[in-house]
């Protein structure tokens, strides 16, 4: 169990992520009657906590324990992939989100996931940098704001802080998550920037 475990709660992460999906699409009122939206909507949220968890706890203990396999370096960035995508597209079906926060920050988590498919080819290891962590720690806090607001039904559009409508600080801290996952971004490509620029005798097929 113990020489497994990292797989196992990789791929248990993508299963979270699917039956997250589904709870949270069921959990509209256009679907079902009123008395099933809240249990419906707070197991999503248990999931996607859960599916988040795991996120922390399968590389460190593949780290930890020296169980690092082709399989979990394949099947981790790509559950990753899958948990942000989800979350923020559901959080853009109920309005928690405008759409182009979530096309930017998933832009930029499929073209870092390009860049290091590239270096994984070329044999060099990308490691998460402090930007880089920074992003997945605020991605993080926005999920779980946005979620406990879907859940709870609290209405960021029109409530105020201060006088204040929440729902500009919302925006506002988007906006910073998606400045620092674009800086982060770009901070791959620029200090990886030799594995794409390399006009070296080699020839790679297109």
């Amino acid at each position: 169990m113990r020489k497994n475990l990292p797989n196992i709660l990789t791929v248990s992460r993508i299963v979270m992520v699917m039956i997250f999906v589904v709870l949270a699409t069921l959990a509209n009122r256009a679907y079902l009657s009123e008395e099933w939206i809240f249990p419906l909507r707070l197991g999503a949220y248990i999931l996607a906590i859960l599916a988040g968890t795991t996120d922390l706890l399968d590389g460190h203990l593949a780290r930890r324990w020296n169980q690092i396999t082709d399989f979990g370096a394949l099947m981790d960035p790509l559950a990753d992939k899958i948990f942000v995508t989800a979350t923020m597209l559901i959080a853009v079906e109920y309005r928690l989100m405008p759409a182009w926060i979530a096309v930017a920050v998933l832009c930029r988590e499929f073209m870092v996931t390009g860049l290091r498919t590239l270096a994984a080819k070329k044999q060099v290891v990308i490691s998460a940098d402090r930007w880089g962590k920074l992003k997945t720690a605020l991605q993080m806090v926005m999920l779980a704001i946005a979620g406990a607001s879907w859940v709870w039904e609290f209405d960021l559009h029109s409530a105020k802080w201060f006088g204040v409508r929440l729902w500009y600080v919302w925006i506002a801290y988007l906006c910073g998550i998606v400045l620092v996952t674009v800086l982060s971004g770009l901070g791959y490509f620029i200090r990886y920037r030799d594995l794409f620029l390399h006009t070296g005798d080699d020839k790679s097929e297109k």
